[in-house]
């Protein structure tokens, strides 16, 4: 066509055939119709406390996002764009969207509306292609106040351990005695003594990737993120169900966290140990085997450490995090010596987990390194829980791939990770816990013992063991009825 028009333009002279050919050139830029952009498919991913809306484009395009009240909705406008996938088949279970609805915007746009059970607060942004997704339009829908745990621990845990962890600080500070809170002894000597608060110790359980993140991918089309999610939720099962200990899931569904976030959340639940659970990969079929690694102060020790750390920190990048990561989960003097702290004594902690972990993993699977290795991943950096991540073994590697998929072999995985654990806490149990206390008095977990369940009354419990209230109280130091989920009972005997 356009070789047709210039055709007409090649008499007269030459400065009139350039003026001619440029008025043309520019008349057909104006009139040729932009490229639309396809949305091929539109895939949602639910959390507890929030969640996001990927839309997958053919190619970039602009987008505008805003709410509504009277109903309550979110609308995401697209310039130049138009569908290309059925809204219907969209699965909205566990998020705030009820219904969502399209149509054509302005003759060459596309609106998007979902209608919503609740307030959100909402933020968009776009992505270029990667090795695993085309441009992308993302929409994060927070849910204000939510929490990013379903089942968080106990407020009075929670009050307990934070207490500790001060004291710890303090302590690790060299802060000097005159500079510790003054404590008067005759305002303690009038104080009732306090029963000891012999709580849980808490497991920080992390599994890798999730949500448009689906980690490695093994030969066979098994993706890193659901074998690790299975292997989890075993380990979670088998800390809870042992007395003393309590699991919380950083991420307990197919859902993207930031790795900043998931320490952040550890440190909200005042975990004592946090694990992040991995499957690795290699470019080559051949590498096998288990690793465990801590955090190195000076970077990673091996160069297949610094490519593991490099290509797991990059998770962030197709979560859709622009890597400006904040410190504010710190505090005021956390802050100022982050760089430099890096962890001595939680870093010597997570070493000696790490070691027990390691010698437990070797009897149930080839181990890819003997040593705990270390290394700069990212979930890894929290200056005041011990915290390790876990290779459970090469997904690229066809052999361990089967395995990693088998019941059984990911059952012992997860009971050789909590072997390591407990055998490290029943050794040094935090002060306040319910270990440090059968450690001091020479108990072991007996049936005279009841851990209180949401729901309990002391004259539920008294009637349910058959013995009166006032000796209940009397056995174990209390002065009036109030009792706390996850407080242990000594029951006597009647």
């Amino acid at each position: 066509m356009i070789s047709r028009f210039l055709s007409r333009y090649r008499c007269g002279g030459l400065a009139d055939r350039w003026r001619n050919c440029m008025v043309l050139l520019l008349s057909l830029c104006f009139t040729l119709p932009a490229q639309a952009a396809e949305v091929d498919n539109i895939r949602l991913w639910a959390a507890p406390d929030h969640a996001r809306l990927v839309f997958d484009l053919s190619t970039h395009a602009e987008a505008n996002v805003f709410t509504l009240d009277g109903p309550r909705r979110l609308v995401i406008d697209l310039d130049q764009s138009r569908l290309n996938t059925d809204l219907a088949s969209l699965n909205l279970d566990g998020s705030a969207i009820t219904a969502v609805r399209s149509g054509v915007r302005d003759g060459s746009g596309l609106r998007v509306v979902l209608e919503l059970s609740r307030e959100v607060e909402p933020r968009h942004f776009t992505l270029p292609p990667n090795d695993q997704y085309g441009h992308r339009l993302v929409v994060d829908m927070e849910y204000p106040g939510e929490s990013a745990v379903q089942n968080p621990i106990d407020p009075i845990e929670a009050m307990i351990r934070e207490q500790e962890i001060a004291a710890n600080r303090h302590r690790s500070s060299g802060a000097a005695e005159a500079d510790a809170p003054h404590i008067d002894p005759e305002v303690v000597a009038q104080q009732p003594a306090a029963p000891h608060p012999r709580r849980d110790i808490i497991i920080a359980i992390d599994p890798g990737h999730g949500g448009e993140d689906p980690g490695a991918i093994g030969p066979g089309g098994t993706r890193e993120k659901d074998v690790v999610m299975e292997i989890s939720r075993r380990l979670q099962r088998l800390v809870d169900n042992t007395e003393g200990f309590r699991a919380v899931m950083i991420r307990d569904g197919d859902y993207y966290i930031g790795l900043r976030q998931r320490t952040r959340i550890a440190r909200e639940q005042k975990a004592d140990f946090f694990v992040s659970i991995h499957a690795d990969a290699f470019t080559s079929p051949r590498p096998n085997g288990s690793s465990v690694y801590a955090l190195s102060q000076r970077g990673a020790t091996s160069e297949t450490a610094q490519w593991l750390a490099a290509s797991e920190n990059q998770a962030d990048l197709i979560g859709g995090v622009d890597g400006n990561l904040s410190l504010n989960d710190k505090d005021e003097v956390l802050r100022g010596v982050l760089l430099d702290l890096t962890m001595t004594a939680t870093l010597n902690d997570s070493l000696a987990i790490g070691g027990q972990v390691l010698d437990q993993l070797g009897r149930v699977n080839r181990l890819h390194k003997s040593r705990v290795e270390q290394a700069g991943f990212m979930v890894l950096k929290s200056p005041d829980i011990p915290s390790l991540l876990i290779e459970t073994g090469f997904i690229s590697n066809p052999d361990e791939e089967r395995r990693l998929r088998d019941s059984g072999h990911q059952q012992r995985l997860a009971e050789s990770i909590f072997s390591g654990i407990r055998a490290h806490f029943h050794t040094n149990p935090p002060p306040a816990s319910l270990l440090a206390w059968q450690r001091d008095n020479q108990r072991t977990p007996s049936g005279n013992e009841y851990r209180i369940q949401p729901g309990d009354t002391l004259s539920q419990i008294a009637a349910r063991h058959g013995v009166p209230v006032a000796q209940l109280k009397q056995a174990n130091e209390l002065n009036g009825d109030v009792i706390r989920v996850g407080q242990v009972l000594r029951i006597p005997r009647s």
